[in-house]
């Protein structure tokens, strides 16, 4: 049997474990306290490390309430109790229907029989299905019937602005602000751990070189540390240090480029804009349909006064 390469095998375990042992070892001295020295990052990176946490914090926070935009019915009323039936055709397709019937079977058919498409559970959907049931019980040729339905249309329109513009959010503004947060805010965390990783390996090394050993202070006759000048290092611990300190000198500097990207670039801000330009179509789209209903239904209550006014006045 080839003893060498179960050494080589042990060998090369202990090389992947030592770097993280001492790690482990220096951050326990830490929380504890018995960490003698501990390397300072500049007080600028704190500053970025700060931004940086911002930053995140931001995205999650919007995130946290415009992932309500991918639920269809986030402002359908949890207490409204609507059937299959009054969910089974959209409101245009049942006017359409109710338009062309020439008996009672046909209307009541349009009502109630399933259609080519399911409404919406949204409240603007909600607003129109019960306007225009509420528009059939009554006369036909009653104005209030006439408006009912009309508002019902308008009520269904705004709805399907609604959802273009949730689609328009979720596609822009929550993918996109998703992205950084799972890319770019991650990429500059992981950079930021390899700065902890490389000075907790640093400080390990200074400790383990002052002490003689695996970084734990050396206790003395007398009962005080006992330490090792830098200049009683041997050049193996020379060594150690300088490539820690090299190490920890370039994650660093990488990690001030990244989360200087992060901060820097306009994407967020962009996300914002797509956010805002989405709403912004709506409630004009919403404005542009009530302002035309409201005229039509100002103009039936209108005649329905003057209708009102003249038959006082003829029954007097």
């Amino acid at each position: 049997m080839d003893m060498s390469r179960f050494q080589n095998i042990g060998t090369n375990i202990t090389a992947s474990f030592s770097p993280f042992a001492a790690r482990t070892g220096q951050f326990v001295r830490e929380q504890f306290g018995q960490a003698e020295d501990k390397t300072q990052l500049p007080a600028d990176y704190l500053e970025l490390e700060k931004r940086v946490d911002a930053l995140k914090q931001v995205h999650q926070q919007l995130l946290s309430v415009t992932s309500q935009y991918a639920n269809e019915s986030y402002d359908y009323p949890p207490n409204l109790r609507e059937s299959f039936l009054d969910l089974s055709r959209t409101v245009s397709e049942k006017v359409q229907l109710l338009a062309s019937a020439s008996s009672a079977a046909e209307a009541q058919s349009a009502l109630t029989k399933p259609g080519t498409k399911s409404a919406p559970k949204t409240f603007n959907h909600a607003l129109g299905r019960a306007s225009l049931t509420s528009a059939h019980l009554l006369e036909p040729n009653d104005p209030l019937a006439t408006a009912l339905e009309k508002y019902a249309l308008a009520s269904e329109q705004v709805g399907e602005a609604r959802l273009q513009q949730d689609a328009q959010i979720v596609s822009r503004f929550n993918s996109a602000f998703t992205t950084t947060l799972n890319t770019n805010i991650t990429f500059a965390q992981k950079a930021r751990k390899n700065v902890e990783n490389a000075r907790l390996t640093l400080d390990a090394a200074k400790s383990s070189a002052k002490n003689g050993g695996f970084g734990f202070p050396a206790i003395g006759a007398a009962g005080r540390k006992e330490h090792t000048g830098d200049e009683n290092l041997t050049e193996a611990q020379r060594v150690e240090i300088e490539t820690a300190e090299d190490e920890f000198v370039g994650c660093t500097e990488e990690a001030v480029g990244v989360m200087k990207n992060v901060l820097d670039t306009p994407e967020p801000l962009r996300n914002l804009a797509d956010l805002v330009q989405a709403q912004l179509e709506f409630h004009k789209k919403a404005f542009e349909i009530y302002s035309e209903l409201a005229p039509l239904i100002d103009s039936l209550q209108v005649e329905q006064e003057a209708s009102y006014r003249k038959a006082r006045e003829e029954g007097a």
